[in-house]
């Protein structure tokens, strides 16, 4: 799996075989053209900041977060198309023509409205875009899981998402309707907030890692939940949608393949600091970044700023992301690479290295870097210690929560021999036509009673303790919609009570 990697970095031109629109149809993303980000969005000042007095260290975001009364509006086609992110011609789905979607941006406290329009057809089907992160208080509908807050946006059909931008960091959208953001349904989302902890000299913006598939997203979940049927491994891995890939691995009959499709490119500029939002918007690896030679200082996880400290490598599971800042300390004429290895212990690929090139001002760009990679240890499935990340606002935890809730994660075949995941024995059965809130709404709610639902009523309780004890033998990553959590202890090998 190495020789693809190798034939890249040993290789004299870097010179894509393939424009960008045929990689990644209008966006922009991965190339020397890329926008850089500022850092604020025009709109209204309070003491020089949109979010006024309000700092990291300070200010309680949960509590405290501003309202600025400042619309961000976006509009979104969604429809299907045909390109070549690592040059295997597929059909996906993109968002106003673009793969990655389009990156969104507001300040902290301002409002986006986002007019989603699924124009998906051959085959028609309906679709959702998830906020990942938001914490939607009092606009749950919007979060956008079928199912949970909202219908399915039929085909044809249009829907206007409205929520506040109620956190700030870097973070991503995706399309959380079946799999498909495993087809291209996503983008990154950026929200400009204090950030007095630490300075940088440029916002180079999004850096997407994600696992990708030859085979159309369906086909995916149809060999998913075939019984005996073997585990679907990811066939590449991408850079802001973007590698090569060695084509002589295409079967007789298979889809086109253009080799040394191009790789994706960012700019450096000699004695500055750079800012860099990376995220994990694969659909199952583990990922390890690094950059060749460069240490990064680690300044953000998720929402969350953390006090900075540095590191040669940074961990991201599924839809985590993690704001690094890196001083370009090399000469003005110099060049290196960008790499993105998913954990091959922790992760079902096929081809797990990606590479991008990083081009000081003074470069040869038409050449490739000379730079020696990273050495990490890769035999843990889990994030990075946690003693290392610790939140820059001092926000404790309650020492005793008003109530604990054990949850045993299991995964096997049900009685048609069909492989599901468990939550306390309990597989989770959507209804994309009676959402759970629009019931709740209603008055319905006896659906806690009904154990398909998988819903759990901690009724007047404000606080709860959970402890996920995973009991499938592979790492699994566990996200929370509409909030942020502690985590107040971790075991391996071992039940916690």
């Amino acid at each position: 799996m190495g020789s693809l990697i190798t034939n890249i970095v040993q290789s004299a031109a870097l010179v894509a075989s393939l424009p960008q629109t045929a990689t990644n149809g209008l966006s922009r993303l991965g190339t020397l053209q890329a926008p850089t980000f500022p850092e604020f969005l025009p709109g209204p000042l309070q003491n020089g900041f949109p979010w006024g007095t309000r700092t990291a260290a300070r200010t309680n975001p949960y509590e405290l977060s501003p309202t600025t009364g400042v619309i961000r509006p976006y509009d979104f086609t969604i429809s299907r198309g045909f390109i070549a992110p690592d040059g295997v011609n597929r059909s996906v789905m993109l968002i106003n023509g673009q793969f990655p979607g389009p990156t969104i941006e507001a300040n902290w406290g301002d409002t986006f409205q986002i007019t989603v329009r699924n124009r998906l057809e051959g085959p028609e089907e309906g679709t959702g875009l998830h906020w990942h992160g938001i914490l939607q208080r009092q606009t749950p509908w919007y979060d956008g899981v079928p199912s949970v807050g909202q219908c399915p946006i039929a085909p044809g059909k249009d829907l206007t998402y409205t929520f506040k931008a109620d956190l700030y960091g870097s973070s991503w959208y995706h399309s959380h309707y079946s799999a498909q953001y495993a087809a291209g349904l996503f983008g990154a989302m950026v929200i400009h907030g204090p950030h007095e902890n630490f300075f940088y000299d440029v916002d180079l913006g999004p850096v997407m890692l994600t696992d990708w598939y030859h085979a159309e997203y369906f086909e995916l979940v149809k060999q998913t939940m075939t019984p005996g049927a073997p585990p679907v491994f990811s066939d590449n891995n991408l850079i802001n949608g973007k590698m090569s890939y060695d084509c002589s691995r295409i079967p007789a009959g298979g889809p086109s393949c253009t080799s040394n499709a191009g790789i994706s490119q960012f700019n450096f500029q000699s004695g500055k600091t750079h800012r860099l939002r990376l995220i994990n918007a694969g659909a199952e690896s583990l990922q390890r970044f690094s950059i060749d030679g460069h240490t990064m200082t680690v300044v953000a996880n998720d929402y969350v700023p953390v006090v900075p400290y540095q590191t040669n490598v940074v961990t991201l599971g599924i839809g985590q992301r993690t704001d690094v800042i890196v001083r370009a300390n090399m000469a003005p004429n110099a060049s290196v690479f960008m790499r993105a290895n998913m954990s091959v212990p922790c992760s079902l690929t096929n081809q797990p290295n990606a590479v991008a090139a990083i081009f000081y001002e003074q470069a040869d760009k038409t050449k490739t870097p000379r730079s020696a990679a990273q050495v990490f240890e890769d035999s843990s499935c889990g994030n990075d210690p946690l003693t290392r990340t610790r939140p820059l606002f001092p926000y404790p935890a309650l020492a005793n929560a008003a109530t604990t809730y054990n949850v045993d994660i299991t995964a096997g075949p049900n009685g048609t021999g069909h492989f599901l995941w468990y939550m306390n024995g309990q597989s989770f059965r959507a209804n994309y036509d009676h959402p759970l809130h629009l019931l709740a709404a209603a008055g319905n709610t006896s659906y806690p009673y009904d154990p398909q639902w998988n819903v759990i009523n901690f009724r007047g309780n404000n606080s709860v303790r959970v402890i996920v004890n995973n009991k499938f033998p592979a790492a699994h990553p566990m996200h929370l919609h509409g909030h942020n959590f502690f985590v107040l202890a971790e075991v391996s090998g071992a039940s916690l009570r």
